[in-house]
């Protein structure tokens, strides 16, 4: 019985294997642009992937392998071309791909699951049980670490074989040795790895810079948590789920915009044409774009007057508006940019100076949105924007006939274990359950921090059932997890109350029904999950 268990396991780590070069394949598209050869690439690592997944019966990774052929069907068929749709489609098939199974079961046991990274992160720090403990944390949240008790063990691993990442202490086998070890490695390598640097002390300007020389991506100082951890290594090592830019164009000629359209598609750039520059705001809402390019000179709207109407709604103050534009006198341009604009492009434009200008900019823009609108502890959205996501998913929900389900959750008798074991681990513990809820839910479900302990979550086309469901799951899962304390291992558990849209039923409304759920919840008995009941 263990023998066919072990065959079981070898043929689902070959699926994973072949799962994992379509995610690469995918990836390279963020820093590329689509060609013939980059297709080929795409569709000859899925092929692998179906042929494994049919061989081993892997019916999730088949199925998926099956959506991404005709995606990539259709691109053949569009000459060979990305469209906004296929590249949004294909972006949700990868992101499946990646978190097959998390909605089912518990990744460390669930074999469909796709480890992030093929190789482990080395965590070299000075004090080896504080780098155990983090290596711990990675593995329950199934990336897999190597901790290192000094120097000698660390060049070894390093002799048989390189890691995804390396988090390494400044002061690991003596003072500033960590800096030191870094650049000896870095020097021989062709491709440089993914380091970050750590401190338990505050460090000074001359120090950060010797790290940032010495190859490191981030600094952390004072303490290491396994969330922001992770996070971090998920950027750096590009297994974070990439979601493509979105780029409203408006330009009311129709062939300019097409123009701009493909050579943004072609990026792997889900853009959005507008001829009508008075639908602006309307769209704005609905598509929710990275960036803006604006022409400047259309009959019934300039683009300088529209984007003064942009600025003007609070939501879209920090969106990027780049003016695309024949006009080529310098005074002009620099006025414009001073109505509202962050750029000036003047047609014609090289594609290759359009996407990279593009890229820039959008990225700049999520990462300065994600500090406005995020809780700086968790990552999550804060209470604000939580509602605000809400909001909006009810609207689409009523537009399209979709469920929606609102959920609140509630960690256990939180105030005992900040009053016992001290904030800090307080805050370890809101910080777990904030990536345990962004490892198991949907990339389409919004997960925001609400207050305190307390979380917000948006389930769009999910009923009442389904999200009970999935957040009991994720209830049971959560109380297996264990903080190490004393003079015994800290267990928490939490509550939460589930709330599905009614046609009547507003923002207001829905906050208010989640929360008496939660209520009944925590009334029963706390550790469970309580849907809305209109009639009790």
């Amino acid at each position: 019985m263990a023998d066919q268990e072990n065959l079981k396991q070898h043929f689902a780590q070959r699926v994973i294997h072949q799962a994992r070069e379509v995610l690469e394949v995918w990836q390279q598209l963020q820093r590329n642009e689509w060609s013939d050869a980059y297709r080929n690439a795409l569709s000859d690592a899925n092929q692998r992937l179906r042929r494994f997944a049919e061989r081993f019966g892997q019916t999730e990774h088949r199925q998926l392998a099956l959506s991404i052929e005709e995606c990539l069907g259709d691109i053949r068929d569009n000459r060979g071309r990305l469209s906004s749709d296929t590249i949004a489609t294909l972006s949700q098939l990868v992101y499946r791909l990646a978190r097959t199974g998390l909605r089912h079961g518990d990744p460390r046991g669930h074999s469909s699951y796709v480890p992030p990274l093929s190789k482990p992160v080395y965590i070299a720090l000075d004090n080896h049980e504080r780098a155990l403990h983090v290596v711990r944390q990675l593995e329950f949240f199934s990336m897999a670490a190597q901790a290192f008790a000094d120097d000698h063990e660390f060049l070894a691993a390093m002799h048989q074989r390189h890691p995804a990442a390396i988090v390494m202490d400044v002061d690991f086998n003596g003072t500033g040795e960590g800096l030191r070890m870094v650049e000896r490695i870095q020097q021989g390598l062709e491709d440089k790895l993914p380091i970050i640097f750590f401190s338990h002390n505050d460090t000074d300007t001359p120090m950060r810079l010797a790290a940032v020389r010495a190859g490191g991506l981030d600094f952390f100082t004072g303490s290491l948590d396994a969330s922001s951890l992770l996070e971090r290594i998920e950027i750096f090592t590009r297994t974070a789920h990439y979601e493509p830019f979105r780029v409203l164009i408006i330009d009311d000629s129709r062939a300019q915009a097409t123009h701009t359209e493909r050579v943004l598609n072609n990026a792997g750039i889900i853009t959005r044409t507008l001829n009508e520059p008075i639908q602006a705001i309307n769209h704005l809402a609905e598509f929710q774009p990275d960036l803006i390019i604006l022409d400047m000179y259309m009959p019934d709207c300039m683009g300088t007057e529209l984007a003064k109407v942009i600025r003007q709604h609070e939501r879209y103050v920090s969106v990027p508006i780049i003016y695309l534009s024949a006009e080529d006198d310098l005074d002009k341009q620099l006025d414009a940019m001073n109505e509202g604009g962050d750029d000036f492009l003047t047609k014609p434009i090289k594609p290759s100076h359009l996407i990279a200008t593009v890229r820039t900019r959008a990225e700049r823009a999520r990462h300065l949105k994600a500090r406005i609108v995020r809780d700086s502890l968790t990552g999550l959205y804060n209470h604000t924007h939580s509602l605000q996501l809400l909001e909006d998913a009810s609207t689409r929900a009523r537009r399209d006939g979709q469920s929606l389900c609102f959920a609140m959750i509630d960690i256990d008798h939180f105030k005992q274990v900040n009053d016992t074991y001290g904030h800090p681990m307080g805050d370890r513990v809101i910080k777990s359950l904030a990536l345990f809820l962004k490892q198991r839910l949907r990339k389409t479900d919004h997960i925001g921090r609400y207050g305190g302990e307390e979380f917000a979550v948006v389930l769009p086309d999910t009923s009442a059932a389904d999200a009970f469901k999935v957040l009991d799951e994720i209830r049971q899962r959560f109380a297996e997890i264990r903080f190490p304390a004393q003079p015994v291992d800290l267990t928490c558990t939490f509550s939460c109350g589930i709330t599905e849209l009614s046609m009547a039923a507003d923002t207001k409304t829905l906050t208010q029904q989640a929360d008496e759920a939660l209520y009944r919840a925590k009334k029963g008995g706390r550790n469970r999950v309580e849907r809305f009941d209109a009639v009790t």
